[in-house]
């Protein structure tokens, strides 16, 4: 079943400053909105602190009852002009996604406890991430927790998209999966990485070389990665990451040093260690608990909501107490080399939601956002779309304030397909001013010339 095209939305405009697309899809068999807004005028972000525990109770689950869920509106944010360097008019839009695989919202459904069953369906849930992305139009889809692969590319091969699949290796049945509008690129070369074989569990990642049709000089690579989950093992997370970094930059070099765009779920919040050694190219692990590494532990929903935990993790407690010791081995499967206590990566990387800012209630004090993952058991960051010099976010999708998140009581939910939400970033080329100069490019975009 494929998905109608986006040539059919209906446009409202509701304001001069703010723009609300209204997406409706009888085609689906239900109608059901979801609202993606554009202004320009963004504040200062603030910051939540959290700690850990196990259950909590969920008061927005009862008011779900007896009034209707909020509104989902995410708003477009446009990069603050002048910008700090040249900038050409060829641009892209990627989305990055964990979609939730079907096979895994079974086996967790203690996840989804205040979920109603019929949000957890695959069938529903596929229309509706499908009718997203859709209608979002991006140029490249980053994917990950894909198990139905062949049920997403029929649809996506017929709005105009070619795909590529890489299944986890082991057990399990998700992978990682990258779409692209065949018109507007051509694939150069693909490489896959399954991290089980640098001794890195069976997590795998996906790397494409890609060249626009209209302008074969622009040539730039992006990777779509899905970082080990396990809290516990920091090691691990840092060397999936640092051998992603690693083979990136080296197809990079290959190609002419192109620039390059990292997206996918990392497993790590934006406070974290992890995130630290993305962004600052290094990382000295000794300072550091390994169980500590990526954050995770400090998002439990009854921490950031503020609401009385019913039990402690003491395990935990003793672990932010007793920094974990690190073996040899554990040294050398985060570092690559036993006698280095020092993990690095070649790439110089930002993230594109850091770079342009958003909104109080949506984004932390390192500017990412407060939430793209929220179930039972978690409300945290832990999804990223990275980028190294030579392009620029222009314009992000912002994504849903806390408080908007709470009344809704858990993802999935009726408008929304997964219990994480889709990054979405447009870039422009940077140019150097020489070549700014001797072209006469080197002048500004406007912002309405890259809608």
């Amino acid at each position: 079943m494929g998905c109608r095209d986006t040539s059919s939305w209906r446009c409202a405009t509701t304001g001069t400053a703010t723009t609300s697309l209204k997406l409706q899809y009888p085609f689906f068999f239900f109608r059901s909105t979801i609202s993606f807004c554009t202004n320009t005028t963004p504040t200062h972000s603030t910051s939540f602190s959290a700690s850990s525990s196990r259950r909590w109770y969920n008061p927005a689950r009862r008011l779900r009852f007896h009034r209707p869920p909020p509104e989902i509106v995410r708003h477009w944010v446009e990069a603050d002009p002048p910008l700090p360097y040249h900038q050409s008019q060829e641009t892209f839009m990627v989305v990055s996604y964990n979609i939730l695989g079907d096979r895994n919202a079974s086996k967790h459904r203690d996840l989804y406890t205040y979920v109603p069953s019929i949000y957890m369906k695959w069938d529903r849930r596929r229309r509706i991430i499908c009718r997203e992305l859709l209608g979002l139009d991006p140029d490249i889809i980053c994917l990950q927790e894909v198990d139905k692969y062949f049920d997403l590319l029929n649809v996506m091969e017929n709005a105009g998209y070619s795909g590529s699949y890489k299944k986890r290796t082991g057990d399990a049945v998700d992978g990682c999966a990258m779409f692209w509008k065949a018109d507007k690129f051509r694939l150069l070369e693909c490489e896959t990485i399954e991290f089980k074989g640098y001794n890195l569990r069976d997590n795998v990642a996906q790397l494409s070389v890609f060249e626009m049709s209209e302008a074969e000089s622009r040539r730039f690579v992006v990777g779509n990665i899905h970082v080990l989950y396990n809290p516990s093992r920091g090691d691990v997370k840092l060397g999936q990451i640092r051998s992603f970094s690693s083979k990136a930059h080296i197809l990079s070099e290959k190609w002419g040093s192109v620039p390059v765009v990292l997206a996918g779920d990392y497993n790590s919040t934006p406070q974290s260690a992890i995130y630290k050694f993305v962004w600052s190219s290094q990382l000295h692990i000794m300072s550091h608990d390994r169980k500590g590494l990526s954050g995770q532990r400090s998002c439990h929903p009854a921490n950031i909501f503020g609401i009385k935990r019913e039990k402690e993790d003491l395990l935990f407690s003793f672990d932010r107490f007793f920094k974990s010791c690190w073996s040899d081995k554990e040294v050398k499967v985060a570092t690559g080399d036993a006698g280095s206590p020092v993990v690095e990566h070649p790439l110089k990387l930002s993230s594109s939601y850091a770079k342009v800012k958003g909104y109080a209630r949506t984004r932390d004090f390192n500017g990412e956002p407060l939430a793209t993952s929220y179930h039972s058991k978690f409300i945290g960051t832990v999804d990223y779309l990275w980028h190294s010099d030579g392009l620029v976010p222009t314009r992000v999708l912002d994504t849903l304030p806390l408080d908007v998140l709470q009344k809704i009581g858990g993802l999935p939910c009726k408008e929304l397909g997964s219990d994480h939400l889709a990054l979405v970033s447009e870039f422009a080329f940077t140019c150097n001013e020489e070549t700014a100069d001797s072209t006469g490019e080197g002048a500004l975009v406007s912002q309405d010339s890259l809608l």
